[in-house]
């Protein structure tokens, strides 16, 4: 790697989901959180973590939008969850002290205004050296069904959260989400109006084409993909259609690429594919980006959304990422592919900069 390595924005990380739920201690190093969890089988991808604060100052991955997460879940549902809101909103909260004691600690630093956004990117473009640096993160929530009542779009502003998608996987409280199918109804209608109040960006992320279609109808404010590949690459609902491609463009989203391994490539069977036998490469998620880009007419609405140590490791990711620091391998892959210097900047991290400066006026 460089000893300059190029900043990345990565806008998809869930860093408090693993300090919490996978017990990792992020200021540690990498090969220490492996060591520490090698003989753990609870996970499948303990052991074989990729994220790291440290890993992440190495690979001068100095912006993200870290997440909160906490699903509610039906009686009888097969998904996993809280059993109530309120019980989804307190996780939610331990997230929260995490991310402020990574601040205390000077590990983290939040970044919710224009102003915030410029120091910290000037302190990471000052020279000063990556491994002193606190990294910078906006935060979002992933799955609205911790949100009790639309009061607690008020309270979560305040604390500092500035994206939400409205649904993850399955039927949500207020939209329908990945593998699932359906509208917003009244409750999803009225949180996107709440959300556009207090001009919260909204995540397109995980949203069925139905709700896909109806949030993006109602809501008038800002939209972006923080983790999402292209359907003509991989079929499968997860991922974004051409014609939802072109509404996002429309709108001036940018689509962040994830590198979560049946996203990239189309057949994975899990637990029996693995980065090995199917050939799987950072260089795969390159026609995702050029389809984008074609379809964009140019590189502004393609950044990065790694989505790396989304309850996956090392498994099921690209068999030449070791860690998160090697993102930065993507510019010699986009280099070869003909994307100039600036392209590569915009998509490392210059388009979801710009998008937040929009956003944020």
């Amino acid at each position: 790697m460089d000893s300059k390595p190029r900043l990345v924005f990565d806008a998809h990380l869930d860093l408090a989901m693993n300090a919490l739920d996978w017990n990792r201690d992020l200021t540690q190093s990498l090969a220490d959180i492996r060591r520490r969890e090698s003989h753990l089988t609870d996970k499948p991808d303990r052991g074989r973590g990729t994220v790291c604060l440290p890993e992440m100052r190495r690979g001068c991955v100095g912006l993200c939008v870290a997440t909160q997460i906490a699903r509610y879940v039906k009686p009888g549902s097969a998904l996993p969850g809280w059993h109530s809101p309120e019980q989804a909103w307190a996780q939610t909260q331990g997230q929260l002290a995490w991310y402020a004691a990574m601040e205390d600690r000077g590990e983290m630093e939040q970044i919710h205004d224009r102003a915030g956004l410029a120091a910290h990117l000037s302190r990471w473009q000052s020279g000063e050296d990556a491994a002193t640096l606190p990294v910078g993160y906006i935060l979002s929530l992933e799955g609205a069904d911790s949100i009790v009542d639309l009061s607690y779009i008020e309270k979560a502003y305040n604390y500092g959260l500035r994206a939400l998608g409205p649904a993850h996987y399955g039927p949500g409280v207020y939209a329908h989400g990945t593998d699932s199918d359906g509208g917003l109804g009244t409750r999803g209608r009225d949180l996107l109006r709440e959300m556009e109040r207090y001009n919260l960006i909204l995540d397109a992320t995980h949203l069925c084409d139905t709700s896909f279609w109806e949030a993006l109808d109602v809501y008038r404010g800002p939209v972006w993909a923080s983790h999402h590949l292209c359907r003509i690459v991989t079929p499968h609902n997860r991922q974004l259609a051409d014609e939802q491609i072109r509404e996002l463009l429309q709108r001036g989203a940018v689509i962040g690429m994830a590198f979560d391994a049946w996203m990239m490539v189309p057949g994975w069977v899990r637990g029996c594919s693995t980065p090995q036998n199917t050939g799987l490469t950072l260089a795969h998620i390159m026609p995702h980006i050029d389809h984008i880009c074609q379809l964009a007419g140019n590189s502004l609405h393609v950044g990065i959304g790694s989505d790396l140590d989304g309850a996956f490791g090392k498994e099921q990711s690209p068999q030449d990422l070791d860690s998160i620091a090697d993102l930065q391998n993507l510019e010699e892959i986009l280099r070869k592919r003909g994307y100039t210097d600036k392209d590569i900047e915009n998509i490392f991290w210059r388009n979801f900069v710009r998008f937040l400066e929009n956003a944020w006026k």
